[in-house]
């Protein structure tokens, strides 16, 4: 297999990361159809593509999946790191892929692009094939509910048809006096995206998810666990993010790129909610954004910092 090595955006370092990564036996075929040498990746999910593969993918929009060259688009650390962290095709396979149902055929190299577009959007848009646990918007509630695999930041979508309004940027950004789940600490991590934070009852983390908001959204719910190497993971504290506010005042500001700084909304602090003060919805630099500090749920004690941002599907 050959390089790039002039590749713009990407150090020498990034570059041999990438490189090392493509070495592995199950990154050498298309992780959807298995054609050999493939020169692309969707950088968001974690997976190496063929061409053929490739345009099924651009169709399913950037919030899905993000599609880069391995020889000639610039890569960012970060995106080199997050193909890394995922592990390979095997690896993102073994989630996307593990339950595909008797009768459903996995494309193969020469598959018509009927079978293939088919197999892919059911794959990744669909979320059809993974663990209904895994699967981050469930079928039977309008809530989007975080609650992936803590190793793959993808983009959430609903199983059937479904209209999107938005995209909504959450920034899980530190926990304050998390709760106690080991002998004296824990190994917290946020269900749906954040990496663990060994032996931190109070950690940083500053990493984020998109989710695609359909147009009978609920409530955003987020959980915190505990990483256990040998038993289940405990869960530490949950909370339900209420959306309506950030979107209601973003759609009632649709021009935010064109305003100064200004507050045009407000999540008030109540009872049957888990916000810790009043969340405050900004336009901040042509971004609608909210910060949200939550008291978990069911739990002893802890708070979770979060930034959220509202983008238009026209971004």
């Amino acid at each position: 297999m050959s390089y790039a090595s002039a590749a713009l955006g990407k150090t020498s370092s990034g570059n041999r990361k990438l490189k090392d990564l493509l070495q592995q036996r199950d990154n050498r075929t298309c992780a959807d159809c298995g054609a050999p040498d493939p020169k692309w990746a969707s950088a968001n999910i974690g997976v190496f593509i063929c061409l053929k593969c490739c345009g099924v993918h651009r169709s399913l929009g950037v919030h899905i999946s993000k599609v880069l060259s391995v020889t000639l688009d610039a890569w960012t650390e970060g995106e080199i790191d997050a193909m890394i962290e995922v592990g390979g095709n095997a690896s993102a396979n073994s989630i996307y892929e593990a339950y595909i149902p008797e009768g459903i055929f996995k494309p193969k190299p020469d598959a018509s692009q009927e079978h293939r577009s088919k197999f892919i959007r059911s794959k990744y848009e669909l979320q059809e094939f993974m663990k209904p646990s895994l699967r981050i918007l469930s079928s039977n509630s309008s809530s989007l509910k975080a609650s992936f695999s803590r190793k793959i930041d993808s983009i959430p979508s609903a199983k059937g048809m479904v209209e999107f309004i938005g995209v909504l940027k959450i920034t899980v950004q530190k926990g304050t006096d998390l709760a106690v789940r080991d002998m004296l600490t824990s190994d917290p991590y946020v269900k749906a995206q954040t990496s663990v934070r060994n032996s931190n009852l109070n950690p940083v983390w500053n990493e984020e998810l998109m989710l695609s908001v359909p147009q009978n959204y609920g409530p955003v719910k987020l959980q915190v666990f505990d990483h256990d190497t040998f038993s289940a993971d405990d869960i530490m504290g949950e909370a339900e993010i209420d959306i309506q506010p950030l979107i209601t005042s973003a759609m009632a500001f649709e021009d935010a790129g064109i305003l100064g700084n200004m507050q045009i909304g407000k999540w008030l602090k109540s009872y049957d909610n888990a916000l810790s003060e009043d969340s405050i919805v900004h336009i901040i630099d042509g971004k609608v954004t909210q910060e949200v500090t939550l008291k978990l749920q069911n739990v002893e004690s802890g708070e979770i910092d979060l930034r959220v941002e509202w983008m238009p599907l026209d971004q």
